[in-house]
């Protein structure tokens, strides 16, 4: 008998025709003992009614949420702290893709070698259901990983034990902060990750995307990065001035990842020395500028996010981001700062 789990699926005003669609691809899988914790985002009745007319009366699916709006990084924070104690693994789900009915099948076996692992995807268009590509995700080290997530949470699947050092998630106010980089980074520091070549699922393309595949994301331009940050910091930092450009710009790349880094250090006990080296409270300039050239030779980031970063690690000196991170890390891992 297969162990049984549970799929997280975070919804929010789901498109109707791909919600029914989704529900139905995890109702076809051919591992069969699972629970489906679909988290509301906001008002949950719609949600509550597709669900019941998409799976007709299927116990395994259960809806849970207030009413309040969280945003698709607390709704899933909310799916998994709701995940039952006896869940040997648990697949994150979005609302909008399709399932190979051997999705599951294909990527629990890895889990006897791995804490987390992730399948491919064939990137579809919607209305138009043509297939413009494949996700190229790759296999890379813990190091690799913070600095470059590998890892979409629709291809995933973990097991459950990674979530007593992954929740709470670390907050922090901009929208830089992801549930899969930070899953995996915590994965990462138990029996490690890996990625597969296989196509597993769908990843529908539409233009109500969180965000797209971030393959996508690497052709863009220096100035639409820099409309990024400028929207950024007007609505997290309240304005658009140096000052706040600048803290926007810390949090964005440094930030983020000191506070992954320092997070898992304060809840573990203990981090890879290279991990605090490279962005935990101990990093040093040097070790990172030999680790962004690698990156930059292996094309495992574009030159422009390397030049980025580098943005990054100085606004987080002028703005004294080391130490407001380090405060962050401290505070949601109850742990009073050095």
């Amino acid at each position: 008998m297969d162990p049984r789990g549970a799929i997280v699926l975070a919804a929010y005003r789901p498109d109707e025709e791909l919600f029914r669609r989704q529900l139905r691809s995890l109702q076809a899988q051919t591992v069969t003992s699972w629970e489906c914790i679909v988290s509301v985002d906001g008002d949950r009745e719609p949600v509550e009614t597709l669900v019941r007319d998409a799976t007709g009366d299927d116990p395994r699916f259960h809806v849970i949420g207030d009413g309040s709006r969280r945003g698709f990084y607390g709704n899933f924070e909310r799916g998994l702290r709701a995940v039952p104690a006896d869940a040997a693994w648990v697949a994150l789900c979005d609302q909008d893709d399709r399932w190979d009915a051997d999705k599951l099948a294909v990527l629990l076996p890895h889990l006897s070698d791995v804490s987390m692992v992730s399948g491919q995807a064939r990137i579809t268009t919607y209305p138009e259901e043509s297939v413009s590509g494949r996700t190229e995700r790759i296999d890379a080290d813990a190091a690799t990983i913070v600095l470059s997530n590998q890892f979409t949470g629709s291809l995933c699947v973990f097991d459950r034990e990674i979530l007593a050092t992954a929740l709470p998630f670390p907050h922090v106010h901009t929208r830089v902060a992801t549930h899969d980089h930070w899953l995996a980074v915590v994965a990462g520091a138990y029996r490690g990750t890996k990625v597969t070549d296989r196509i597993v699922q769908d990843y529908v393309q539409h233009s109500a995307n969180v965000y797209g595949d971030p393959s996508a994301l690497r052709s863009s331009g220096v100035a639409a990065s820099v409309r990024n940050v400028l929207s950024q910091a007007r609505r997290y930092e309240g304005s658009a001035s140096p000052a706040a450009v600048a803290r926007m710009t810390f949090w964005t790349y440094v930030g983020w990842r000191q506070l992954m880094v320092d997070t898992l250090r304060l809840r573990t006990g203990a981090v890879d020395p290279r991990l605090d080296a490279l962005f935990g409270t101990g990093r040093r300039h040097r070790a990172l500028t030999r680790f962004l050239r690698l990156a930059v030779q292996t094309q495992t980031v574009p030159r422009r996010f390397a030049l980025e970063y580098r943005a990054s690690w100085w606004a987080g000196a002028v703005t004294a981001g080391r130490r407001r991170a380090r405060a962050a890390a401290s505070a949601q891992s109850g742990v009073a700062p050095s």
